[in-house]
């Protein structure tokens, strides 16, 4: 096993405005309102406003029934994996998916999200290309929840320097479908913060808050798959290779 890099400390940014608690109070609780529809995306995808009392914020809401079919996931679960994937977020501590719950609204059962407003100035295909640590670790969150689809288009940076991600839909396979812009890292041995979080990673989905809530909303075959890919990165202490029977990268990579 190769010695881990070490790596700047970088302090994960709050949801703008409130803290995690209050936001996910607001997403869950509040009255949902659609005022568009995000017509880039694949699935529906409706943007909101979500008001609780006083307090109001834009949000994504996504329902099962917008859901276009897939061939290589099963109908009706890329909801429950976006709130999977913060769940997995969550617990890593590093914030990388928004706050994010699993709710009723306008159209049905489906996932609601926090809209998160970027910096515009950035150039994100430098950012996707960079060695910034707080890209880093979401390549080590996307070879967790192994991430089928991580454009550059969903990296949302702000002012503060912090890197949101967004659609983890077609995440936890069972297969090995990492397919990603961030492949700069290969090979590398993964730093000593990424090396610790790992470790109570492992320790969560084993025995912990974790693995109760990911079965919630996973197969019990894909809850352990993920053990297993935490288990995986901990053994060899390297970044993943890409597959050699799946494509790297995805398409349009922005």
């Amino acid at each position: 096993m190769t010695a881990p890099e070490s790596e700047p400390a970088v302090k994960p940014s709050s949801p703008p405005g409130m803290n995690e608690e209050e936001a996910l109070a607001l997403l869950r609780d509040g009255r949902l309102e659609v005022a568009g529809r995000l017509v880039e995306a694949t699935n529906m995808t409706l943007y909101c406003s979500v008001t609780l009392g006083e307090r109001t914020a834009a949000c994504v809401y996504k329902p099962v029934r917008g859901e276009r079919p897939l061939w290589d996931f099963p109908d009706g679960t890329l909801a429950a994996r976006e709130v999977a994937a913060y769940e997995v977020s969550r617990a890593t501590g590093w914030r990388i998916v928004p706050p994010t719950v699993y709710r009723e609204g306008p159209f049905g059962p489906g996932m609601c999200q926090l809209w998160i407003d970027t910096e515009r100035e950035i150039d994100l295909m430098r950012l996707v290309k960079s060695r910034n640590p707080v890209v880093r670790r979401m390549a080590v969150f996307d070879a967790i929840v192994n991430n089928a689809d991580r454009k550059g288009g969903h990296l949302l940076p702000l002012p503060t320097g912090h890197v949101y991600g967004v659609d983890h839909g077609v995440c936890f396979s069972v297969e090995d479908k990492l397919r990603t812009v961030l492949w700069q890292w290969r090979g590398k041995p993964l730093s000593r913060e990424a090396v610790a979080v790992l470790a109570k990673l492992e320790r969560d989905l084993e025995s912990g808050t974790l693995g109760r809530r990911l079965r919630e909303l996973l197969t019990l075959a894909e809850v352990e798959a993920t053990w297993q890919r935490v288990r995986r990165l901990l053994d060899t202490g390297v970044h993943p290779y890409p597959s050699e029977g799946w494509p790297a990268v995805p398409w349009p990579p922005i």
